[in-house]
């Protein structure tokens, strides 16, 4: 038997809380319908990325990486800053509905490496670019694509050309 069998055992019969912890925590709840209190029902529209940063959820946390009990009473994330973006990045960019010519779409670069069933163990690589963010870029870009083009992609700015990004990675693990 694996180590994290046995975890799954101790879980399964509530000997040892494996799961309190673990990836509960979205990356992005801004715009979402969970969070949908505009007049008229757009609620792609009725929070931007940039409305996140002072907005309070009722329904739920966003944050990079993220972690949180599994009632989402305790939330920890994330936050990166590379001394050139005008606020501190804790949650993913994304455009919403009517910004994106593909509707609402995540413009990041990040990949989940690794994760137990008990999240024992996580990893995640996130690659945070050196030079300023360029979010109005994206949007813009995005915005004036027609729905045949591909998206506009972060890749596609230029800011990873001379690789100069960091490399993120986060990991958890519980004894």
């Amino acid at each position: 038997m694996s180590a994290e069998y046995i975890r799954l055992q101790e879980d399964k019969e509530r000997k040892k809380h494996w799961k309190k912890w673990g990836p509960y925590l979205t990356e992005r709840q801004w715009g979402t319908v969970r969070e949908d209190y505009s007049p008229d029902g757009a609620a792609w529209e009725n929070v931007t990325h940039d409305d996140a940063r002072s907005k309070a959820y009722r329904w739920g946390e966003e944050g990079i990486a993220g972690i949180s009990d599994h009632k989402q009473k305790l939330c920890l994330a994330w936050g990166f800053w590379n001394g050139k973006d005008p606020f501190i990045k804790e949650r993913l960019f994304g455009l919403t509905g009517n910004q994106g010519n593909h509707g609402e779409d995540v413009k990041e670069i990040y990949y989940y490496l690794d994760s137990s069933p008990t999240h024992s163990y996580m990893k995640m690589l996130y690659k945070y670019p050196q030079a300023e963010f360029p979010y109005q870029k994206l949007i813009d870009e995005n915005k004036k694509a027609g729905k045949l083009q591909d998206e506009y992609e972060l890749i596609d700015t230029g800011i990873f050309d001379e690789d100069r990004y960091f490399d993120i990675f986060i990991e958890y693990a519980k004894k």
